[in-house]
């Protein structure tokens, strides 16, 4: 393994590992203080801290505030994982009796982008002779370590939708760590590098203001409903810009529409949303004042909602507003099935997610680990809530 492929601040908890476990360090020997670690390795404080703070985290380390940092000696966990490797030799998962499973960590089952990208998980599996084992997190960071502890010893590998979050699931590290084969699927942990299947989420943004530029229109406007920005919102938001700028626009941040929520919870009857949207929601207003000419909504069920507050406020689409949306709403709605998306793949995502995962599964037992990234081509599929801007 290229050690300098791992993150840096792994570098430095897996240097204090193989001391400790070697006895170069034994328990209660006092270990250098930050400033002499951000000296040695060259990194900044915040590493060398975040470093610490897992290793005190799992057992290897204690601190005395006021003295120092020392080494506690390898955690009762690490012992008893060595006793067991050694008392059984390890045996390719897929060849045990009742082996053969695959675990999917899922945030929910809301939309019909998540149902695609499932069905060709589930395709590819069937395929291969694997069953699936499925479990949501609800969008919980705590809730998805809790479901990736509780499957990663009964299945041969996770697929894993990941809680985009301020701080990563250590959990997803330790997998890492651990060599545990799995695979990230539309996201990715900036920084840390694992095996991901997504689409391009930049270039699909680019790919919409392209072509609501080509349609004359100058005033367009960027949506997400997320209640924080993830990884994927802020690559498509970053796309957005990227695009305006290749055009010689300035960037308006009126138009960037991402300090509110909306309940999709009753998107499952086509004449809820505009119900659903009180008339004094930002969103509503910004629309009704006819702020924007065109629209890009960062998912499909925001997409639902523009269509719906249009009509309520009496906006013809495309005539007096277009709209563009990422992932295809159909079939969650069929008389929608000719609004203007971005399609990225999903049922390919899933399928490529399974091979990915195979290949980690038969090469766990390699000395050498090789990461790889599979990023799929979006497209715009151009139907009829796109057209013209207004003169």
């Amino acid at each position: 393994m290229n050690q300098e492929r791992e993150p840096l601040y792994i570098q430095i908890q897996n240097h204090f590992k193989e001391r400790i476990i070697d006895r170069t360090l034994v328990e209660d020997q006092k270990i250098p203080t930050e400033k002499e670690l951000m000296d040695e390795f060259g990194v900044s404080r915040i590493t060398v801290v975040n470093a610490l703070v897992e290793l005190a985290k799992d057992g290897w380390i204690y601190r005395i505030p006021g003295r120092g940092t020392y080494v506690k000696g390898i955690p009762e966990s690490q012992m008893n994982d060595k006793s067991a490797a050694a008392a059984s030799p390890a045996e390719p998962k897929s060849r045990r009796a009742g082996g053969m499973h695959i675990g999917l960590v899922f945030p929910t089952l809301e939309d019909y982008f998540a149902v695609r990208l499932i069905r060709g998980i589930t395709d590819e599996l069937e395929s291969q002779g694997y069953s699936l084992h499925i479990m949501l997190t609800n969008n919980s960071k705590e809730k998805e370590k809790e479901v990736i502890r509780e499957l990663k010893p009964t299945v041969d590998g996770l697929i894993i939708f990941p809680v985009d979050a301020e701080v990563y699931n250590e959990e997803i590290i330790a997998l890492k760590m651990q060599n545990y084969p799995f695979v990230l699927i539309d996201r990715h942990l900036p920084g840390v590098e694992t095996n991901v299947v997504s689409s391009d989420s930049g270039r699909a943004s680019m790919l919409a203001v392209e072509h609501l530029w080509e349609l004359g229109h100058r005033n367009i406007a960027i949506c997400t409903d997320s209640p924080m920005m993830t990884v994927s919102v802020d690559e498509r938001i970053q796309g957005y810009f990227d695009a305006l700028k290749q055009k010689g626009a300035l960037i308006n941040p009126a138009l960037i529409l991402n300090d509110f929520e909306l309940d999709s919870s009753q998107l499952n009857r086509p004449d809820a949303p505009a119900a659903a949207i009180d008339a004094g929601h930002p969103l509503y207003r910004f629309i009704q004042n006819r702020m924007a000419t065109a629209y890009i909504a960062l998912n499909c069920s925001l997409g639902v909602q523009i269509l719906s507050i249009a009509r309520q406020v009496g906006l013809k689409v495309p005539e007096d507003i277009s709209v563009v949306t990422f992932d295809n709403p159909t079939p969650l709605f069929e008389e929608l099935s000719l609004l203007t998306h971005i399609d990225q793949s999903e049922y390919k995502m899933g399928a490529e997610a399974v091979k990915l995962l195979l290949q980690a599964i038969d090469n766990a037992d390699s000395q050498r680990r090789e990461f790889k990234k599979i990023v799929l081509e979006p497209r715009l599929v151009v139907c009829k809530t796109s057209g013209p801007a207004a003169v």
